[in-house]
């Protein structure tokens, strides 16, 4: 009998120790750990250190410039050996987009099946692009002739991922109280990420933020 395949090397980037430590057991005799990162500083030294095959990332990452997931990507562009496979809580066509924009290979969900996740990051090691199946027409549309289009990436890549959240939940009419439940963050960390969002989009009340939104159809 010939020796088996060595296992894909992997990095293992998420700010939850518990999910990190989970999918670690998960994907034991699948994959081999090889380095792990909890925020986006700590993951682009754990991909730079160790030059992974597959980098099984979460998009909302805190640290960095407030990229998320996208800026880990984007800072490891020269390092044409390694894929990124998103995989995140967040089925938002703005996260998807924003990641494989950015070079992510594929996108799937965290309620993907151990077995699942294994073909996946098999698949995007060996060049293959992988998508949960909802997933994929996002990907479709935003990059293909679809419809979201109309979205202009110099704006929504200012913004981070929590940003985008808290953009999305003013437009559909939500209180600032109301989003601070929502996104479990308090009242005055809402007010921030407006200011932050208003300003960067150079936006001047919540009246035009809501008409931003919904002409990109991100509300």
């Amino acid at each position: 009998m010939g020796e088996s395949a060595p296992l894909r090397r992997v990095v293992i980037v998420d700010d939850h120790g518990i999910f990190r430590a989970g999918l670690k057991a998960e994907m034991a005799g699948r994959v081999e750990v090889v380095g792990e990162g909890q925020d986006v500083e700590t993951a682009i030294a754990a991909v730079r250190g160790t030059r992974p095959e597959v980098v099984l990332l979460d998009v909302h990452l805190p640290g960095g410039t407030g990229g998320g997931g996208a800026e880990v990507v984007r800072a490891c562009r020269d390092l044409t050996e390694v894929r990124f496979l998103a995989i995140s809580v967040s089925d938002q066509a703005e996260d998807v987009v924003s990641v494989i924009r950015a070079g992510a290979r594929g996108y799937v969900t965290k309620t993907i099946s151990t077995a699942d996740l294994a073909e996946s990051v098999e698949a995007v090691a060996t060049g293959d692009a992988v998508f949960s199946p909802r997933l994929a027409g996002f990907v479709l549309d935003a990059f293909g002739t679809g419809a979201v289009e109309d979205v202009r990436d110099e704006e929504l890549d200012r913004l981070s991922a929590r940003e985008v959240e808290v953009m999305r939940l003013i437009a559909r009419g939500y209180t600032y109280r109301e989003i601070a439940g929502e996104l479990f963050i308090s009242i005055k960390t809402v007010e921030t990420h407006v200011s932050k969002v208003l300003r960067k989009l150079q936006l001047s009340s919540r009246h035009e933020l809501t008409r931003w939104a919904e002409q990109r159809r991100i509300v």
